[in-house]
């Protein structure tokens, strides 16, 4: 049973969906279909899988085979995709070849299995002076304003890490306003550093989620806060512990991203180590779970 707190009951921890390595997931769907995007693996720069039912689902080849010339094959990293006018717009991280420093670029794709093309001629976020960017994840607010969340990559220079957001083009492909600073870490359960935000709106509060700890590592975990609009202010609810730890089944939650289904239902995928393999280097994989997701009484509460 994984462990939830934050006024959360504890709920069954979710088995894998599929059994291989489909780090930091997002799912999209459109219509009857399930898309899902995960990290690179071997050669492939971005996965991809389909489904109709969110329990078996096919590989698919890869979503981005080529890559802008300023970057540098082999870290491309927790992909997202927006839709925006009958197309498709991919966010990932990729490491920027001058620097070796780690960037967030934009490709879009007239199908959400891509393939995606990215014309850019640089990074579309890029905070050299805080070690990079990663983990991008586009959120739309109820009168359909765009925003893109992510992480600058502070740990690079052991530096504590921060979470940002800012408003995008209607068009999806640039950015808008200035960088907001939403969240960083100063919390001991969250140390070395927290990465990965999302974002859902329930009622008036948007909820930020983001995982915290250290990826290749049991405490590995996710946390969130609360705000009164998209780019905060943001207070954090789980300031003592993570609302979502590792278990028995599930070791090392984190990479979470939140979707609707069919019915509306809403539902968080996220990745997790299997108990007793944690790391590559003991032949883990980083798999992708799914869980129902509700808010009794205003507090998340994940189920699957």
């Amino acid at each position: 049973m994984l462990r939830f707190w934050a006024r959360a009951r504890p709920s069954a921890g979710s088995p894998p969906v599929e059994p291989g390595d489909f780090a930091d997931p997002f799912v999209l769907r459109v219509g009857s279909a399930y898309f899902g995007y995960a990290t690179n693996a071997g050669a492939v720069n971005v996965q991809v899988m389909t489904s109709s039912d969110l329990r078996r689902w096919e590989h698919g080849p890869d979503a981005l085979p080529l890559l802008p010339a300023w970057a540098e094959r082999g870290w491309t990293w927790a992909p997202t995709v927006l839709p925006v006018d009958g197309r498709f717009v991919l966010y990932y991280t990729v490491r920027e070849r001058r620097t070796g420093r780690q960037a967030i670029s934009v490709a879009a794709a007239s199908r959400p299995d891509g393939p995606f093309l990215d014309t850019s001629t640089g990074p579309l976020v890029f905070q050299l002076d805080r070690g990079g960017s990663i983990d991008p994840s586009p959120f739309v607010d109820t009168d359909g304003s765009p925003y893109l969340l992510w992480k600058s990559d502070d740990n690079a220079f052991d530096q504590p890490t921060s979470l940002w957001g800012q408003p995008l083009d209607p068009d999806g492909m640039t950015l808008t306003g200035s960088p907001v600073e939403l969240l960083c870490h100063d919390r001991a359960w969250e140390r070395p550093l927290i990465e990965a935000p999302s974002m859902v709106r329930i009622g008036g509060r948007y909820h930020l989620f983001y995982s915290a700890d250290w990826w290749e590592s049991p405490s590995y975990s996710i946390g969130y806060a609360i705000g009164r609009s998209p780019l905060g202010p943001f207070t954090k609810v789980t300031t003592r512990r993570p609302w979502l730890g590792s278990s028995s089944r599930a070791t090392g939650p984190g990479g979470q991203e939140f979707f609707t289904d069919l019915n509306g239902v809403l539902h968080v995928a996220y990745h997790a180590w299997t108990p007793g393999a944690v790391g590559y280097g003991c032949g883990g994989a980083r798999s992708l779970r799914i869980a129902r997701v509700d808010f009794p009484h205003g507090a998340p509460r994940a189920r699957g």
